[in-house]
């Protein structure tokens, strides 16, 4: 059995890469940071060529909390020796792809601290320690942090019906060249949607049709405003956690679009795109725009599939060949620790989640499960997004190093 360590971490993802990266500058941290894919991968089915990040590059894995770590963003760009290039370049936006080299630059550096092929197949508590089993061997630890990321979420009408010609937006690329000359319905309103919807139509081999399905009332632009972008504060997280439980669930119903909107600049290059092959092209039968629509069921026929929509006042159709559900992700532990979720103490069905990001559970207090992306219902719609990655993690790392502190 291996040593004792201060914490094993489950997914090696961006928020336990930041974990990581900020654990390597505490000597005498021991942490590992196991993954079941084979090498860094960030979202790989979603990794498009002109997918751009909805951050600042500044909110990377560690500058927000350490600005001189060596594992900063900019440390990359000297590293790689691009960083006038990339200054020179002026891009409004880092690309997904630059980031996603980041990321495994970063799991470069880290050396053994970061383990990858190592699948997590059962965590149980010991006593006074956890045992993590892998694919690859046991581990012990004294705290355990569960950074897997969400789920892909699939409309209750669509579930069991994914495959070759339905599946979520997060296998996109693994389709795409199959989609040529064919009929694509992409359902999700949100960045993830338009980007799929831009790439299917900007390509030489564009489908036959596109229908862009969305069950909010418009294709609606994410709020970018100054003090919308407030909310991404560590004051306003912990000001959300110290809320009711009642008015927590009524602001992220009300916050939602300065997370879950459009990029400004897409939904200007989506218009423009269906102006012109509409009246330029001539072709206005190649994009169908249908927001206000949700999706009601799905039927086989011998041409294809036909995807049944609901509105406010009609039930339609749509008849295409294949479905992209760019429908999002929803939180739920992974079933390695489903030994512990029996444990905790829920609410609703979701962890109970302290300060420090820890479950309420019935172990020991010296003993701390750890929620990584995981307590958007807790600390508000910041939860998900990269924007106070470095902050939760180093909350994360104070609180193992110092036993507790909540």
């Amino acid at each position: 059995m291996s040593e004792l360590l201060d914490y094993l971490a489950v997914g090696a993802g961006p928020a336990n890469l930041s974990l990581a990266a900020q654990a390597a500058a505490r000597p005498g941290t021991a942490g590992l940071h196991l993954d079941r894919r084979e090498r860094p991968a960030w979202h790989p089915g979603l990794l498009l060529p002109d997918a751009t990040l909805q951050n600042s590059p500044f909110k990377d894995l560690v500058t927000p909390v350490d600005p001189t770590s060596r594992f900063s963003f900019l440390s990359f760009l000297a590293a790689k020796g691009r960083f006038y290039q990339f200054l020179t370049a002026r891009f409004p936006a880092v690309h997904r792809a630059e980031f996603n080299q980041y990321l495994g630059w970063v799991a470069e550096e880290l050396g053994d601290a970061v383990r990858y092929d190592h699948d997590v197949t059962r965590v149980r508590f010991r006593g006074d320690h956890f045992e993590t089993e892998t694919s690859r061997g046991a581990f012990r630890s004294r705290h355990l942090v569960v950074g897997t990321g969400p789920q892909p979420y699939l409309p209750p009408a669509l579930e069991g019906a994914t495959g070759p010609a339905v599946f979520h937006s997060g296998e996109f690329v693994q389709h795409a060249e199959a989609l040529a000359g064919r009929r694509v319905a992409v359902v999700g309103g949100g960045q993830s949607g338009a980007e799929i919807v831009r790439h299917l139509l900007v390509g030489r081999d564009r489908p036959e049709q596109v229908s862009w399905i969305s069950r909010r009332p418009g294709f609606l632009p994410l709020d970018e405003s100054a003090f919308t972008n407030d909310l991404y504060l560590p004051e306003a997280a912990r000001e959300f956690f110290d809320r009711p439980k009642e008015q927590r669930a009524a602001l992220l119903a009300e916050q939602k679009y300065a997370s879950d909107g459009v990029n400004e600049s897409l939904l200007a290059e989506l218009y423009r795109i269906v102006y012109l092959t509409s009246h330029v092209e001539g072709r206005p039968e190649l994009v169908r725009l249908l927001p206000g629509q949700e999706v009601a069921g799905l039927d086989e026929r011998g041409d294809g599939l036909r995807l049944v929509l609901k509105s406010a006042t009609e039930e339609t159709a749509v008849d295409c060949d294949a479905v992209v559900l760019a429908t999002g992700y929803v939180q739920r532990l992974p079933q390695c620790v489903g030994e512990l979720a029996g444990r905790m103490r829920l609410e609703d069905g979701l962890p109970v989640v302290r300060r420090d990001y820890s479950v309420d559970w019935d172990g020991p207090a010296g003993n701390r499960i750890y929620l990584q992306n995981g307590a958007r219902h807790a600390f508000g719609i910041t939860d998900p997004n990269l924007g106070l990655l470095a902050w939760r993690s180093r909350v994360i790392l104070d609180s193992i190093l110092t036993d507790g502190g909540n």
